[in-house]
């Protein structure tokens, strides 16, 4: 299962900077939401895959009891959804209020319309 995880994050990457690089608005979007996975989906690999305690010290000790799952790869995944879910809100309606002004979903269309 580790050894396919960073494969499905690199095609999660490329089919998303398809996407992004793709002439279409809704495509954009949907590009965005999968940027967005496979950058969550990359933390979580980088943080690696341990069972174990939470990482907690003890009264007494100075280290948490081995083996124990590191916290910090988890509060920056919930950070980076967080962050996700803002830009994808903005860029939705931001796409939103561009097709409503030009009546198009194509970017091409967008380059040639004088009501700017």
């Amino acid at each position: 299962m580790e050894i396919l995880l960073p494969f499905l994050t690199g095609t999660l990457f490329s089919v998303s900077i398809y996407f992004i690089l793709h002439r279409h608005l809704f495509k954009l979007i949907l590009g965005l939401i999968l940027f967005g996975l496979s950058t969550n989906l990359f933390l979580f690999v980088v943080g690696g895959m341990k069972r174990g305690s939470i990482a907690i010290i003890e009264q007494g000790s100075n280290l948490p009891a081995e083996p124990y799952a590191d916290p910090v790869p988890q509060a920056l995944l919930l950070t980076a959804i967080v962050i996700g879910f803002g830009i994808q809100a903005f860029s939705i309606v931001l796409i939103r209020r561009v097709y409503q002004t030009f009546k198009s979903n194509n970017m091409d269309n967008l380059n040639n319309n004088e009501k700017i």
